[in-house]
């Protein structure tokens, strides 16, 4: 087996990774649930998120995401969905306020599905087709970053033995970090200068 397939299995399994980052759009819920049946289904594919029907409900009143169809205890359709899933992805990034400019480039007014300029079916599908690609891209550069760079620091630093691993680590988390950081700066500033 070669080292870089052997490494990026390794990536997957130890970071719960899947083939596919993102659940595709037929496999969300097809009916309408109720806020609390939302709830469970989000803490089921976002392990860890902590969503709540307190967080849900904030989400609607500071109009980040569409209100409940016709107040509708069982009100909550697959965009409803759509618009947590995608919202779940951005929250790391972004704030609340940037969020809701993010969705509102799209689909103005969020409570008005007349003045969309695309469909929330449109931008799942291309937001999943961008995470799936990206995702696997971004894997190849972690396992290229791990074997490459990793391995010439630990040279460089004397670093040998029990030890090395922990390192190896220790230097692909702050990879991992760095990457992240300089992601949600740039994301940011787009926010920030189209608003302006």
């Amino acid at each position: 087996m070669n080292v870089k397939h052997s490494n990026e299995n390794n990536l997957k399994k130890n970071s719960h990774i899947e083939n596919n980052p993102i659940v595709s759009y037929d496999q969300l819920p097809m009916y309408d649930l109720f806020l609390s049946q939302v709830t469970d289904y989000l803490n089921d594919k976002f392990v860890g998120e902590g969503f709540t029907n307190n967080i849900i409900q904030n989400y609607i009143k500071n109009e980040a995401i569409s209100r409940p169809e016709d107040k509708k205890k069982r009100g909550y359709t697959k965009k409803h969905i759509i618009q947590l899933v995608l919202l779940s992805y951005m929250r790391p990034v972004l704030t609340t306020e940037e969020i809701k400019k993010v969705f509102s480039l799209a689909f103005n007014d969020i409570n008005n599905d007349e003045d969309d300029i695309i469909s929330w079916e449109e931008a799942y599908k291309v937001f999943s087709a961008i995470q799936y690609d990206n995702f696997h891209t971004f894997l190849d550069k972690i396992v290229n970053y791990n074997i490459d760079s990793s391995d010439e620091l630990l040279k460089l630093m004397n670093i040998e033995g029990e030890d090395e691993e922990r390192i190896k680590v220790f230097l692909l988390v702050l990879f991992l970090v760095s990457e992240a950081s300089a992601i949600k700066k740039i994301a940011q500033n787009i926010v920030d200068k189209f608003n302006n």
